[in-house]
């Protein structure tokens, strides 16, 4: 088993789409064996493998939550590449056939950061025991 990569999401200039960057820190301290890789833009985001674990806001749920079924994520109108979402990606690549698994580590995107931690610590646990 080689290392564990986590690939964080966010954009430092939208305040609620930047928790998961604001407790990288924290997550990097507490989790020293793990690579958590910073992401801004989904374009190399098929150079990451097959098998992705992400860390990342979302809207519409409650608390922190493990996400697998991307195909339930809800389409949106789309009116530019910049409205893009990391949803579509993975669905793109799914259908391409270039994504087996994926494991979205979601952050209700109005949480503060020490809750968000607190929560994301068991989830990140479990996932290292399995």
């Amino acid at each position: 088993m080689g290392t564990v990569r986590i690939l964080v999401f966010g954009n430092p200039l939208v305040a609620e789409d930047s928790i998961a960057l604001k407790i990288l820190p924290l997550l990097r301290k507490r989790f020293p064996t793990i690579a958590f890789v910073e992401f801004d833009a989904v374009e190399d985001l098929e150079k990451e493998g097959s098998d992705l674990t992400i860390l990342d806001a979302v809207e519409g749920i409650e608390k922190v939550s493990v996400l697998t079924d991307i195909d339930s994520f809800e389409n949106t109108k789309r009116f530019s590449m910049h409205d893009f979402d990391l949803g579509q990606s993975l669905k793109l690549l799914k259908a391409m056939g270039l994504l087996k698994t994926v494991n979205i580590i979601g952050i209700p995107m109005t949480y503060p950061a020490k809750k968000a931690f607190s929560e994301i610590v068991p989830v990140i646990e479990a996932m290292e025991r399995a």
